[in-house]
């Protein structure tokens, strides 16, 4: 199995990498994009003898106590395998 965790700042949370990012684009001609965040992606490869519910809740402690600062950011993630 394989776990894809995406770390993002919260909404309420400035996002000055994805303003500049965001501004870039308008500056290159790219037109249609209202906003923009930056983010962190983590690919995580589990051991084939962990179960689907030992798994989700072994990448939720691993997102939540080391991926993010849960003061500013948020997280999601999938398991797929």
């Amino acid at each position: 199995m394989k776990a894809y965790v995406y770390v993002s700042l919260k909404k309420s949370v400035l996002d000055p990498q994805g303003k500049t990012i965001h501004g870039a684009l308008r500056k290159m001609g790219y037109r249609g994009i209202d906003d923009l965040r930056q983010g962190k992606y983590f690919e995580i490869a589990l051991d084939s003898g962990v179960t689907r519910e030992a798994a989700q809740a072994e990448v939720e402690r691993i997102a939540r106590e080391v991926l993010t600062n849960p003061v500013i950011e948020e997280y999601s993630f999938t398991i797929e395998g």
